[in-house]
């Protein structure tokens, strides 16, 4: 088709951009709403008007085993995933957050090894090496200037980038319908169901008072609903299926930087020795990763008609 490029142009500059942005958005928006279930009505509700958006359209209805595994995907990258950020955004100002969960292409290089039975690399390895070097500055004590990021916090961002990860590269040997967009629905209603099931068994739904609820909270997650669910989840699977998960990953070089920025300049959040340190290390990782750990393209293709 000859706008498909300027779609994969499209979808590259929401990943960057957008998810860069989202970040502060989850940070203002736990200040008065509980975290699952904040980020289960984020998906929840993007996912419900999606596919309500489409059925009506004439997408076909999907079957059972398509639901079966996008409740799967759903579970990891939005519950694992999505859903330990924002919990530990009440813990770690969100351009840290940013820095940490840049650590995907590393989670998912190591993965590829491993489902290869391959060892990484040389420049892999430095990569590696130095992607635990950024993380460990953030999280051990010292005197560069700054608070350490709080251990439980950073180790619940290194699950979630480990959950989001697995369920990236997970999502490209599932059954799910060839309808990219489809897919994506039912994956943020799956992912947002067990999102607000785990936030209600945690007692959130005693602590969700919607008089408390700030201005800036209902408009972190109106941001969210719209420009992290619907457009920059949607162009990030599409953009698994059409492109490598290497060149999808090179969204972690641009995402923190967009983050501190933004945590500075918006959210107050101070810019720090210890935190340019160990963001210089951490992209650093993120290229030696993604340019010496690419894999060959997907043989799966979308489908084009929902895409458009």
């Amino acid at each position: 088709m000859g706008n498909s490029k300027a779609r994969v142009v499209a979808a590259f500059a929401a990943v960057y951009l957008l998810w860069g942005s989202t970040y502060l958005a989850i940070r203002f928006g736990v200040e008065t709403i509980p975290p699952f279930v904040m980020a289960g009505t984020r998906h929840l509700v993007a996912g419900l008007l999606l596919y309500g958006w489409l059925r009506a359209r004439g997408a076909a209805r999907p079957e059972p085993r398509h639901w079966a595994s996008a409740i799967l995907i759903g579970g990891l990258m939005l519950l694992g995933g999505n859903g330990l950020v924002t919990w530990a955004e009440q813990r770690v100002p969100s351009g840290l957050a940013a820095l940490i969960v840049a650590s995907v292409p590393i989670w998912m290089s190591v993965l590829s090894g491993f489902e290869k039975r391959r060892a990484p690399g040389k420049y892999v390895m430095i990569g590696l090496l130095l992607g635990l070097a950024g993380i460990g500055l953030l999280v051990a004590p010292g005197t560069l200037g700054g608070e350490r990021v709080e251990p439980l916090g950073a180790a619940a961002l290194l699950l979630a980038a480990l959950s989001w990860s697995v369920g990236s590269l997970a999502s490209r040997r599932v059954a799910l319908p060839s309808a990219t967009l489809t897919a994506v629905a039912m994956e943020m209603i799956g992912g947002g169901l067990l999102l607000w099931i785990t936030g209600l068994s945690l007692g959130e739904g005693l602590r969700l008072h919607l008089s408390a609820i700030s201005a800036r909270s209902a408009f972190s997650l109106a941001y969210l609903v719209v420009f992290g669910s619907l457009l920059g989840f949607s162009a990030y699977v599409w953009l698994l299926r059409v492109t490598t998960p290497a060149r999808v990953s090179t969204y972690a070089y641009v995402n923190p930087i967009v983050a501190v920025l933004l945590g500075t300049l918006l959210g107050g959040e101070p810019l720090t020795l210890r935190i340019g340190l160990a963001a210089a290390g951490i992209l650093a990782a993120v290229a030696l990763i993604i340019r010496h750990g690419a894999e060959p393209k997907p043989e799966r293709q979308p489908v084009e008609e929902e895409a458009a």
